[in-house]
């Protein structure tokens, strides 16, 4: 294999494989990367097993068709080192030579033929999501997925799809966020995605994606990129039995001020007490070292009777930084009880701490 490609184009590549390596053993061929040159077209594929990423390009000019793998860590290590301009890669010997002027590096590789197979889309199901609608809603969930949970379903997000709607949904059991995406589909179906999956999907897909799945995989792909993710085997909650039924009051509060009060007091404490008094909003940290942050707000919320509530403010912020507009809703009933963050077709619902 010989080949020369520009070296932005080649350690753009090589950044976005590298969520995709094995990392911790550079014996598994799963630290490697596997590249084809041939028909014009340079493939690249990464995968840890778990997901997995391939990309294509024709802007490189193949003089002889191969195909290697390479440690993709140690080889975007050198391609960063080099200069703007053209990199030249050279396959002698099973061996990756990468050249640029006076500069030589050497890799070695694994046979390439022992690269883990990549899923194909043409055996699976697909499912139509407007690719706009599906990075958006991923990106509002995502705060609440949780992290090393013994319940491995809570380890990723639901993708909840009826005839008529698509519930994107995720929890971390102290708070539950839920998008709702009107969508019509012929088959109803729910898929739990990895919460690294999800990340890389966000980082990946802009344009215009094509999904397919079957039972144990979700396949993404683009113009440029397909992705794959395994998924995981399990029942999500019944995540409708959280939302509350009834809401006792409803307040639209402005998004800035309440994220400022909020910062004030995370500078002492990240679990805040509010109080929803008749012409005040009030904030107080809850510390157990005797420092104290206080701060309120004047605003009409038609209360009679005082109603207060204790929460980790990361939940509230977490929701307040994933939303445009400059208002939002709070529905409240009792302090003790759950409480839900509405913006158009996004929800937060928040278990708040016991005081």
């Amino acid at each position: 294999m010989i080949l020369t490609i520009s070296k932005s184009i080649l350690e753009n590549i090589l950044i976005h494989s590298g969520p995709f390596l094995e990392k911790k053993d550079t014996s598994q061929i799963t630290s490697h990367v596997y590249i084809n040159a041939s028909n014009a077209t340079l493939t690249l594929k990464a995968t840890d097993y778990e997901i997995g990423f391939l990309v294509t390009t024709q802007e490189v000019n193949i003089t002889q068709d191969g195909e290697i793998t390479a440690n993709g860590k140690k080889f975007l290590d050198i391609v960063r080192i080099l200069k703007e301009g053209d990199i030249e890669l050279e396959v002698r010997n099973n061996i990756l030579h990468i050249h640029q002027a006076q500069s030589n590096f050497k890799l070695p590789t694994f046979a390439s033929n022992e690269f883990p197979e990549f899923p194909s889309y043409e055996d699976k199901a697909r499912i139509s999501i407007e690719s706009h609608t599906l990075i958006e809603s991923l990106k509002k969930i995502t705060p609440a997925i949780d992290t090393n949970n013994p319940k491995f379903e809570l380890n990723g997000a639901l993708i909840d799809i009826k005839k008529d709607f698509i519930n994107f949904v995720s929890t971390d059991t102290r708070r539950l966020a839920l998008v709702y995406v009107e969508n019509q589909s012929d088959n109803e179906l729910s898929l739990i995605i990895p919460k690294k999956a999800i990340i890389e999907i966000q980082k990946l897909f802009f344009d215009n994606i094509e999904l397919y799945y079957d039972e144990t995989t979700l396949l993404i792909r683009s113009e440029q990129y397909t992705f794959f993710t395994k998924l995981i085997n399990g029942k999500f909650p019944e995540y409708t039995r959280i939302i509350p039924k009834e809401i006792k009051t409803q307040l639209h509060l402005p998004k800035a001020i309440m994220i400022d009060s909020l910062k004030q007091i995370t500078t002492i404490s990240s679990d805040v007490k509010i109080t929803f008094l008749n012409e005040v909003i009030t904030f107080e940290s809850l510390s157990d070292d005797n420092i104290e942050a206080k701060t309120e707000i004047s605003f009409s919320t038609g209360m009679d009777t005082a109603l207060s509530l204790a929460v980790n403010s990361r939940y509230l912020l977490d929701f307040l930084n994933s939303i445009n507009n400059s208002e939002f809703t709070i529905g409240l009933n009792e302090g003790n009880l759950p409480f839900v963050l509405s913006d158009e077709n996004f929800k937060t619902i928040v278990m708040p701490i016991v005081i």
